[in-house]
């Protein structure tokens, strides 16, 4: 009897075994969706060349699907790239920007979501909490207060350029987040005797129009707030700024890279790489509900001296002491 019941426990086990670690059977491809508001580009590499590094190989161990809308179409396309995602039976998903996150949500409850730089994750209704997020999404916030990002972004363009008094800022109308931080803007300004004029637009063909008004009101400089419009056009952004002889200050590395004079905000290479560590937690079989959401903890100002030779300007030394990075 003792033995029929040892035998009995012995294959349940073997038969559960395969169940249990269905996520990490020697020799199984895991398939990984990416969902974005843009083209894939450079950053995309330090998502892969990260789970590399953590023994992951496309395609040997795993399979990257992209999938992406351009700007301006993300309402009509992102919802039908996520149910094509969907439908590929990932092993988890990630999703880049609000827009991204919230179709990715509403495509599926069952699939793991690693959420990329989105704002406000529980005001949007993606998780519960950013400590405990529940459900099947968790990731990585753009959540940085207003108080914080805004008014340390116009004094750092203040002690660049001490003569501007008139800033234009070039938002995006359709990103919800948007207002909360060009009201801080709009609160920081008269303390450091700037006058602001904000322009807010819908698509990338109204952003040559949006140069225009800028020089016809005679602004010293722009800040550009980086988000899924902007953020694919930076070198056309930054191309206009030149041509229009305006200082900018955008929102984060890639920016600067295309040639903005500079920017402020989180790292979008550290986020990247911080996604894949998400997914490799996920692979190996971590619940999305119990990994903790994180928010940025550094900001890096970025400068690039090409820029402002072109623009004839010369940068105070104590400013250039403070950047993360000078681009030369």
């Amino acid at each position: 009897m003792k033995l029929v019941s040892r035998l009995a426990v012995l294959a349940l086990a073997i038969l559960g075994t395969p169940l249990a670690a269905d996520a990490q059977q020697p020799g199984k491809v895991q398939r990984i969706g990416v969902l974005l508001p843009h083209r894939p580009g450079p950053l995309e590499d330090h998502f892969r060349q990260r789970l590399k590094e953590l023994g992951h190989l496309e395609g040997q161990t795993i399979v990257i699907e992209y999938r992406w809308s351009a700007a301006g179409e993300q309402v009509e396309r992102l919802r039908g790239m996520a149910a094509e995602l969907v439908g590929l039976k990932l092993d988890a998903l990630v999703a880049i920007s609000p827009q991204s996150a919230r179709a990715a949500k509403s495509a599926t409850s069952t699939i793991p979501i690693v959420m990329v730089a989105v704002d406000d994750p529980v005001g949007a209704g993606l998780v519960a909490s950013l400590a405990r997020p529940g459900g099947n999404a968790t990731g990585l916030a753009w959540d940085v207060s207003p108080e914080l990002l805004s008014g340390k972004t116009l004094q750092l363009l203040k002690q660049a350029l001490p003569r501007s008094t008139r800033v234009a800022i070039l938002w995006n109308l359709d990103n919800p987040s948007h207002p909360r931080y060009l009201k801080e803007f709009q609160r920081v300004a008269p303390t450091l005797v700037v006058t602001l004029q904000p322009l807010g637009v819908r698509r990338p063909e109204e952003f040559d129009s949006t140069f225009r008004q800028m020089v016809k009101e005679r602004v010293d400089a722009v800040i550009v707030f980086g988000d899924p419009l902007t953020g694919p056009h930076a070198k056309r952004l930054a191309e206009l700024a030149a041509g229009n002889r305006l200082p900018s200050m955008c929102g984060f590395r890639g920016f600067t890279v295309a040639g903005c004079l500079m920017s402020y905000g989180p790292s979008t290479v550290a986020m990247w790489r911080r996604a894949a560590d998400y997914v490799d937690k996920i692979l190996k079989g971590a619940r999305p509900a119990d990994l903790p959401v994180e928010q940025p903890t550094t900001l890096e100002l970025i400068v690039n001296l090409k820029t402002a030779k072109i623009l004839g300007l010369r940068l105070p030394q104590l400013f250039l002491a403070r950047a993360d990075e000078v681009i030369e």
